[in-house]
């Protein structure tokens, strides 16, 4: 809607127009399942610190409700490489 806004003094009609905020960072991963470990690869080479990386790949996988993942023991990253090793705690 419309709006009136007083700043020192002096008066401002102004507009209201929504808009979507880009919140989350989507990307592709390429998987190799061996039992307990998962080996990911080409993970893109975001610009943010490794732990949040390790957190978003642990996320991902931690889904046991969906049938697939589970609790996750580890998280193996490695930027340079775009690689990362998950351990889950139970084989499946």
């Amino acid at each position: 809607g419309k709006h009136t806004v007083i700043l020192e003094k002096k008066t401002t009609d102004m507009k209201v127009i929504p808009f979507t905020l880009d919140m989350g960072i989507k990307f592709e991963l390429h998987i190799t399942i061996s039992g307990k470990k998962i080996n990911v690869s080409e993970i893109p080479d975001l610009s943010i610190p490794d732990d949040w990386m390790r957190d978003k790949l642990e996320l991902n996988f931690y889904k046991p409700g969906q049938g697939r993942g589970g609790e996750v023991e580890a998280v193996k990253y490695d930027r340079q490489s775009r690689t990362a090793v998950i351990t889950f705690l139970k084989p499946g």
